[in-house]
């Protein structure tokens, strides 16, 4: 059976000259780059030159690059020690942030450590009202406002030179997650005034458990793990050397292939877009979809209300279609989307998460249509 892989926003299959620069690491680097004799010094330098290729693409300096465990270790280390650092009381997200801003901030409120905790409001697309974000943000102390660039399961993007210049008018830290966009588009640190921003390799075909935090050098915060010297004693632990350069090399390709990148996918969205709209009467999509405000990785499909609405994607995955239901992090949970509820989606109407990469094909898209359309007609109701 023909298997079409339409999940990429959970995680996207590993580049070739990505696994190629791994196995040379894993093959012929073995030394820990915290020792001091040749073996772990020749690693050590693996290490600060993934740092200084990570930290030119972002315009940063190699000094404001931390590598961690991934998105979700990133995250929390932002939130966590930025609001520890500057004893902050005050946190701005939203309804519709990755679980792992979401959680983290309910449970820094409910031990205390933040007395109070807002949410801006967003409108049925998952934009970000910019004024009332502004309106939060007045008379209060120093605040630590978190949210992300691209949402994960709707794809809407935030303006986040915008939210930029309203945190810098009032003095606030501003974390970006910006997990999902990272190798998608040109982040210039200088330019977008953000404190912290977050990578997670996966996302750009790099490999799983490794990513970066970005710490501007205006924030001093302490470490969140503590035990070795590592990381400039910001993160304790013995480096994942191997992950760490698959990371930049990961990014690297990002970045050289980003334009015809960016041309291919975006078709291929617009492309089946436009076909469910034809084939199939009722469609609706959650979240921006035009190219200008809308991650063009991701395309989230609310289908009309059908017999055994919740199998629809066991249905797909019966026959070949891999796709998700939202957030791939929260697969085999029964309460929903916390995304979808944010927004008030219908929750009559199945919605599926399909996501795109450079690995895509026409004919995948072509062949998942097919798919579709003879399952919404197994399953339309009388």
């Amino acid at each position: 059976m023909k298997r079409v892989y339409l999940d990429n926003a959970a995680t996207t299959p590993l580049d070739p000259d990505v696994v190629a620069e791994m196995t040379n690491v894993m093959q012929n680097y073995f030394g820990n780059p915290s020792a001091i004799h040749a073996l772990g010094r020749e690693v050590r330098t693996l290490v600060e030159k993934a740092r200084k290729t990570v930290a030119t693409l972002l315009n940063a300096s190699p000094s404001e690059i931390f590598f961690t465990s991934g998105g979700t270790e990133a995250d929390n280390t932002a939130i966590r020690c930025g609001i520890a650092a500057y004893g902050i009381k005050h946190a701005i997200t939203s309804k519709i942030e990755h679980h792992a801003v979401e959680h983290t901030l309910n449970m820094l409120l409910k031990d205390g450590v933040i007395d109070k905790l807002s949410f801006v409001n967003i409108d049925e697309k998952g934009n970000v009202d910019y004024a009332h974000l502004e309106e939060l943000l007045q008379n209060n102390d120093r605040t630590f406002v978190s949210l992300m660039h691209a949402n994960n399961e709707l794809g809407t993007l935030t303006d986040m030179e915008k939210v930029g210049h309203i945190c810098e008018k009032y003095n606030a830290i501003y974390h970006a997650d910006t997990v999902q966009t990272m190798g998608h588009y040109v982040h210039d640190v200088r330019k977008l005034k953000a404190h912290f921003m977050v990578c997670a390799a996966h996302k750009l075909h790099g490999p799983k458990g490794v990513g970066f935090l970005y710490v501007n050098n205006s924030i001093k915060i302490p470490p969140m793990i503590y035990g070795g010297a590592q990381e400039r004693n910001m993160r304790g632990g013995t480096e994942n050397v191997y992950g760490i350069v698959g990371l930049a090399k990961a990014l690297e390709i990002a970045y050289t292939e980003m334009e015809a990148h960016q041309k291919h996918v975006q078709e291929l969205k617009d492309y089946m877009k436009a076909q469910l709209v034809a084939e199939i009467p009722g469609i609706t999509f959650n979240g921006e979809t035009d190219a200008d405000k809308s991650l063009y990785t991701v395309l989230n499909v609310s289908f009309p209300e059908m017999e055994m609405a919740d199998m629809l994607l066991f249905n797909l995955d019966i026959n070949g279609i891999c796709a998700s239901g939202g957030s791939a992090c929260s697969s085999g949970s029964n309460i929903g989307s916390h995304v979808l509820n944010g927004i008030k989606a219908d929750p009559n109407r199945p919605a599926v998460r399909f996501s795109f990469s450079k690995y895509t094909t026409k004919e995948e898209i072509d062949y998942t249509l097919e798919k579709i359309k003879m399952v919404v007609k197994q399953n339309a109701l009388a």
